[in-house]
């Protein structure tokens, strides 16, 4: 038998290489180089004819480089990846130059990239960036960090070829933005970007400094902003880079203290196209001093005033707002959905919920841990009245209601025709205003799902606490409300609540099941976007 020749040899890039992955048959004059030593094959899965050509091509660098643009577009992602995960960085340099789609959805491939192959991908955009005039195979827009686009390597060409620039962006780049702009678009480079105390994560401070020194021809934009970091030097560092209106959801959450507010809050302003902000555990120094605190409150009141696109607003643990809610939410526009848990306001705080003009069109509410029993409830019995054809979701979660609480406000509740989601867990409730309230969200034909307390004959006497819940009298009360339920024959699904904790983040419910029966399940604390959902 004649031996096998382990590797034919050929000289320049392989035609039958090239003609292989653009899907044709190899020709059969000129050898096919294949190096034999280095397939396993599986007689049940052998390798595409695709697959060991592109294996050849990647066995000699310089030939893959210099075959970049006469390689058929529709092997380009299945190479990305094969160059990707073997960090064949000068392959991948030229890889990038020549990548011939909009958008390069780098982030989509790697859970967490690795720094020196992304430098590599970064040296690639040099190289198309230091030539003076745009060629005209370059087609890359867009370098997307983000995970957007699930499975889009898997799908390969088509699906990658109709991924178009993301729609982050309302106003066209300005001089500002990218001073000594030509007419042509800048590159763009999304990623959601997080300042956290300590140590910054090491590929995006790269990033940061790659772009910060690449201002004229690069925009580093990114849809969400976390910052937990009380570091101004930090935050700046990144908002001087990145542009302020690609910015749509904000989170500022840890010890903030009025300075770093007071530096952080014009650039507010700025973020042109955010919807969704939250605040959250910001104390420090902010519940001393009150005429500062109302100035504080009233500048951002009038940088959120500027936000045109603001949506949601999540407030949690937020102490200067004590008293000062109402110069926050007078200047903004109609909200679609505001939470606001753990903070300490007035009743002046709780009646501007009905006078703001920016909560009459809400249509997801959540108050969580606001102690409201010596507040009046007229005012949030107004506030359900004026939104009770657009309200979709309604948390008053461990806000101390008692049963004259909900008494007061079940004229407004029974308005709320679109609602689909009610959690009222965590309150004070007797089991003659439990079935009161039942008898009345039974009516409302799109509620989907309704959180309630176990009531206060679930406990022993005199001694109300979620530790202090008698078995025996749950029983009962379980059983009563089973018949209860089978009467109404309400829509909604029922549940129970005899144990919560937002500190641990799970909560404890009994759901009628399908047999009759009460089963007790553990789940994590219903988020304003959970219960939404």
């Amino acid at each position: 038998m004649p031996r096998v020749q382990k590797e034919a040899e050929c000289s320049g890039v392989c035609s039958g290489c090239l003609a292989v992955l653009g899907g044709r048959e190899p020709l059969t004059t000129g050898p096919l180089l294949i190096n034999i030593s280095s397939i396993k094959m599986s007689l049940r899965n052998p390798p595409s004819f695709q697959h060991l050509a592109m294996q050849s091509l990647l066995s000699h660098p310089s030939w893959a480089i210099s075959a970049m643009e006469t390689l058929p577009v529709l092997v380009f992602p299945s190479l990305f990846m094969e160059v990707y995960a073997r960090a064949h960085t000068e392959v991948l340099k030229a890889l990038v130059q020549a990548w011939p789609f909009r958008c390069l959805p780098l982030g989509d491939l790697a859970e967490s990239p690795d720094l020196e192959t992304f430098k590599a991908v970064l040296d690639g955009l040099d190289l198309l960036l230091a030539k003076k005039e745009r060629p005209s195979q370059w087609k890359l827009q867009v370098l997307s960090l983000q995970k957007e686009h699930p499975n889009i390597w898997t799908w390969g060409y088509p699906s990658m070829a109709r991924i178009s620039s993301p729609d982050i962006l309302t106003d066209k780049p300005t001089e500002s933005h990218c001073s000594g702009m030509t007419e042509e678009q800048p590159l763009m480079i999304t990623m959601d970007l997080t300042i956290k105390h300590g140590t910054q994560d090491a590929l995006q401070a790269h990033l940061l400094n790659w772009a910060r020194e690449r201002r004229e021809r690069v925009q580093l934009c990114s849809r969400k902003l976390q910052i937990s970091s009380d570091s101004i030097s930090e935050i700046q560092k990144a908002l001087h880079v990145v542009r302020l209106d690609s910015i749509q959801e904000l989170v500022v959450s840890e010890f903030w203290n009025r300075e770093t507010m007071k530096i952080f809050a014009p650039y507010l302003s700025q973020m042109k196209n955010l919807h969704l902000l939250k605040l959250s555990k910001m104390r420090a120094d902010f519940y001393t001093a009150s005429q500062k605190n109302s100035w504080y409150s009233w500048k951002i009141g009038a940088h959120l005033g500027q936000l045109q696109h603001l949506q949601e607003l999540h407030v949690h643990e937020v102490l200067f707002l004590y008293g000062k809610l109402p110069a926050v939410l007078r200047s903004l526009r109609p909200l679609k959905a505001l939470s606001l848990s753990a903070c300490a306001l007035q009743e002046a705080d709780l009646r501007c919920l009905s006078q703001a003009p920016c909560t009459r069109q809400l249509q997801h509410l959540q108050l969580t841990s606001l102690f409201m029993d010596n507040s009046s409830p007229e005012s949030l019995r107004d506030l359900l009245e004026q939104v009770a054809s657009t309200l979709e979701t309604l948390a008053l979660e461990d806000c101390a209601f008692t049963d004259a609480h909900l008494s007061a406000i079940l004229p407004g509740l029974s308005q709320c025709s679109q609602l689909r989601v009610f959690s009222v867990y965590g309150n004070h409730i007797s089991m003659a205003a439990l079935y009161n309230l039942l008898s009345h969200t039974a009516r409302l034909g799109h509620l989907s799902r309704g959180l309630y307390p176990a009531p206060l004959e679930s406990y022993h006497p005199q001694e109300w606490g979620l530790e202090n819940i008698d078995p025996e009298r749950l029983a009962l009360v379980l059983a009563s409300l089973g018949q209860v339920l089978r009467d109404l024959g309400p829509t909604q699904r029922v549940q129970i609540c005899t144990d919560f904790c937002h500190h641990q983040n799970k909560c404890q419910f009994y759901s009628l099941g399908p047999g009759g029966s009460w089963v007790l399940t553990e789940e994590g604390l219903p988020s304003l976007s959970a219960l939404s959902v």
